[in-house]
């Protein structure tokens, strides 16, 4: 690794592999070196004194965010069982001096935001010289309509379609490979432990390859050693190993061996030039170290850049390199990680596939010494591997047993057995977790997968999350919601649950109000939910809770709004509306607000809402803005808010909207008229709920003198009248006048259809219970000729078509029944007419005991489904 006139001696590892992290221990012990170099963040290093604190507890990340601009962020995450955690660990514990040594984010968060004013600079040309285009285009076209004839414009449309699709199927073909090289880059970056915060202005790099273009270099060892995929090679040959200090310089030879095929410029341009930069940097670094003097410099980075680092490359080329390298103002804290955030599926490049699993590897191994003064135990591979095996089996069992699933003592005999032979097989030392997971699927779910989906998510990855001390680096609104946390016994965890509230106590009240404030700040922590069994009643309140790492990020984006909590959220608020803010929105904002309990804010939007109400003629906005403001007043109550000023607001505008709502509900089409429908019936509902004298008889006036006018669209007249018989405004006499002069001959058979959809409301119960209504759609539909009723068929088959299942049979059984009814009816009525007839002697003429044994043979033939009671009483009354 290092002559005795070199100092250097590079340690090249994976990130957050267990096998490199003990081979790393191991060979530091030997060497014993008093400066280590690590690839890292240099922010990080005034975190460095953090290392030994008792709550800083893996996996944990360096957040490097830009001051000015928070969104603008990296995260160096570690793991317990990553090298880079372990080689800080051991050196702050032997007081070795550490540095770190990748290219500052200082310099890489400029230069990304360059790149990303030059991409939005591009665009906008481009879409200036398209818009550009696209008008002189449209003047030719002028020119040429006006002189061509019908035969030369059919000849341009056709040229014009065919010009379409190729636009679109282009514009296609771009975002597809655009996606191609994304998934490339993302696959290709494993050498790079940082993971961005990303940036939707970035653009990927054109020149990046396509999946066909590039292979993963471990893939290639892997086809070599006969493994199906890098990542299975390297944890068979590396992680699950732990082979000390020789394990290195087989590493560097393979890197050197795979670098030569596949160099950075074949990963794109962009790529190739970021990788320059960073080993540049790191070069410099490690030649500051040597001309400080030390003896043995340990060098800790990423397999990939060994071959680069050790290579012969003069100071002044790479002096060169990073002249006139942009800079940004940044800082750097703790932030607390998870495993999911950690699994290569959750995008991150230099991620791993089992999280869970790699943590198991490292707690199995035997503890490396701290110094060579300290004899290492005697290993004993044979018992390392079952203590391994048999662990990773009792865990899985404790699992299925939390779980109500079954996995006795004997299951996990077997398995152990399976999972050895299985090893056995394949040519391993001990079984990997392909065996642990065949073995499990086989003897534990005796073939099926399912639970395997649940110990992968468990287990294989785990929920695990990180702590950080409460006096790193934190911005004040980060301070203020961590002591609220804490006094509301909210802890941030990684795996998903439901908190259940109860709105009447003052703790779960608090609670509410907290994931309110940061909801409203962008920071979604939890998201409101609905739990069956939790949520009856208007006191119940349940909530999503699972915390990302990213959401550090947001707090500190958000910090420039306030330095607590409630400062922040309300600043927001008020920051995101404006003159122009619809009324709906601003009435959200306010229900939003109370949720929340910023008094202040809603004091200051109740006043702009009583203003804009009190000037805008839009009876649409006005209806639309009352569901939200009712539903304030419904938990008010519960709440604890005053709702008084809201009250006197609500009812001013219910006032408005019915003023104008007779003229709103004319000249619309059939689009615009079931949107007006939709917001009159939520309207409905709000004032409903604010059951106040003045509004609800205005509302009711507004509402009669639509559905007994003639100007409004067919559809909210009969959506009037039917809101008007279900509040009992009218009775059974005057609904059925107005389904007389509606669905009458003499209007057109749309709009009588139109007029019932709006009179039916989705609801057939009106037709099921009241005979009127039903004779009187029955009368309609059977008065329409063909023609007409082939017209409004498709109409009334929609309006039909909503009502459930059950609403539909009993419809058909109704029908049916009132058929069988009419033919009952008749028979009997034949039947006394022919007993009257022999009464008076005509013997010859009707033969009635005769006639009886015929009704049921007629029954049948001509399917009346005469019931039998009649004929029973009919045969009753011979003689």
């Amino acid at each position: 690794m290092a002559t005795s006139a070199n100092p250097l001696h590079f340690f090249g590892i994976r990130h957050h592999g267990p096998g490199c992290a003990r081979s790393l221990l191991q060979a530091l012990v030997q060497l014993q070196p008093d400066c280590l170099l690590v690839e890292g963040p240099p922010e990080g290093e005034s975190l460095l004194p953090m290392l030994q604190h008792a709550d800083l507890q893996p996996p944990v990340a360096m957040l490097v965010y830009v001051q000015d601009s928070p969104a603008h962020a990296a995260f160096y995450p570690y793991a317990e069982f990553s090298p880079e955690w372990q080689a800080l660990q051991w050196a702050a514990r032997q007081g070795v001096a550490t540095r770190f040594i990748d290219l500052p984010q200082t310099h890489r968060m400029a230069l990304d935001m360059a790149e990303q004013e030059r991409r939005r600079a591009e665009a906008a040309a481009a879409d200036a010289a398209d818009a550009g285009a696209d008008a002189a285009d449209g003047g030719q076209d002028a020119d040429a309509d006006a002189d061509a004839d019908t035969g030369s414009d059919s000849d341009s449309d056709s040229d014009s379609d065919s010009d379409s699709d190729s636009d679109s199927d282009s514009v296609a073909a771009a975002a597809d490979g655009s996606q191609l090289q994304s998934n490339a880059a993302e696959a290709l970056d494993r050498d790079d432990t940082t993971q961005s915060v990303p940036a939707a202005d970035l653009a990927v790099d054109p020149s990046a390859p396509s999946p066909q273009d590039w292979h993963d270099p471990l893939d290639l060892l892997a086809e070599a050693a006969g493994y199906p995929d890098g990542e299975s090679w390297w944890n068979r040959m590396v992680e699950e190993r732990g082979d000390g200090a020789t394990l290195f310089e087989g590493i560097a030879e393979a890197m050197t061996v795979v670098r030569a095929e596949l160099p950075n410029e074949v990963r794109g341009e962009r790529h190739a030039q970021r990788e320059a930069l960073r080993e540049a940097w790191m070069r410099q670094c490690m030649r500051e170290a040597v001309k400080a003097g030390h003896q043995r410099i340990a060098v800790v980075c990423g397999a990939w850049h060994v071959p680069a680092l050790q290579a012969q490359v003069t100071a002044k080329a790479d002096a060169a390199t990073l002249k006139g390298l942009p800079k940004a103002k940044v800082q750097a804290t703790w932030a607390p990680w998870t495993y999911r955030n950690l699994c290569s599926s959750s995008g991150y490049g230099a991620g791993v596939d089992s999280p869970g699993w790699y943590e198991h590897l490292w707690r199995c191994s035997e503890p490396v010494p701290e110094s060579l003064s300290q004899s290492a135990p005697a290993a004993d591979p044979a018992r390392a591997s079952t203590q391994r095996t048999v662990g990773w089996l009792a865990r899985v069992a404790h699992l299925l047993r939390s779980k109500d699933l079954d996995c006795s003592s004997a299951h996990i005999i077997e398995a152990t057995r399976l999972a050895e032979s299985l090893a056995a097989l394949r040519g391993h030392a001990s079984p990997g977790l392909p065996e642990l997971d065949e073995a499990i699927v086989t003897v534990i779910s005796m073939g099926e997968r399912t639970p395997l989906r649940l110990i992968e998510r468990e287990l294989s990855v785990g929920d695990r999350i990180g702590g950080v001390p409460a006096d790193v680096p934190q911005v004040p609104l980060q301070r203020d919601i961590e002591q609220q946390q804490k006094s509301l016994r909210l802890k941030p965890e990684a795996a998903a649950k439901v908190l259940a509230l109860d709105l009447r106590k003052d703790t779960d009240r608090e609670r509410s109000h907290f994931l309110h404030r940061l909801r409203l700040l962008g920071i979604e922590w939890g998201s409101v939910t609905t739990d069956q069994q939790r949520n009856r009643g208007t006191f119940r309140e349940s909530w999503q809770l699972q915390w990302e790492p990213e959401l550090a990020v947001r707090i500190i984006e958000a910090s420039r709004y306030g330095g607590t909590l409630v400062q922040a959220a309300a600043a927001k608020v008020r920051q995101a509306l404006t003159p122009e803010t619809p009324l709906p929105e601003l009435a959200k904002t306010i229900d939003d607000a109370l949720l929340a309990d910023l008094p202040h804010l809603v004091d200051a939007l109740m006043h702009d809402l009583a203003d804009r109400s009190a000037s805008t003629g839009d009876v649409s906005q006005l209806m639309q803005a009352l569901p939200p403001l009712a539903n304030v007043l419904r938990y008010g109550s519960v709440r604890q808010t005053d709702t008084q000023a809201l009250a006197t607001v609500i009812d001013s505008m219910a006032l408005r909207a019915a003023i104008g709502l007779p003229l709103a509900c004319m000249a619309l089409d059939e689009d615009a008229a079931r949107h007006m429908q939709a917001t009159v019936l939520q309207a409905h509902e709000a004032l409903r709920l604010r059951d106040a004298e003045e509004p609800r008889e205005a509302w009711f006036g507004a509402l009669r003198s639509i559905a007994m006018g003639d100007a409004g669209a067919a559809l909210l007249r009969g959506a009037a009248c039917r809101l008007l018989l279900d509040a009992h405004r009218l009775d059974s006499e005057a609904v059925a006048t107005q389904l007389g002069r509606n669905l009458s001959l003499g209007v057109p058979p749309l709009d009588a259809a139109a007029w019932l959809d709006g009179f039916l409301n989705r609801q057939a119960l009106v037709l099921l219970h009241d005979d009127a209504i039903w004779g009187a759609v029955d009368a309609w539909l059977a008065q329409l000729g063909e023609t007409q009723f082939t017209q409004i068929l498709p109409l009334v088959r929609r309006s039909f078509s909503a009502f459930s299942n059950h609403d539909r049979q009993s419809l058909g059984e109704k029908a049916r029944r009132g058929q069988g009814s009419a033919a009952v009816a008749a028979a009997s009525a034949s039947a006394a007419g022919a007993a009257g007839a022999a009464g008076d002697g005509n013997d010859g003429a009707w033969n009635e005991a005769r006639a009886i044994l015929a009704i049921p043979v007629l029954d049948q033939l001509l399917g009346l489904n005469m019931p039998a009671q009649p004929l029973t009483r009919l045969q009753e009354a011979q003689p």
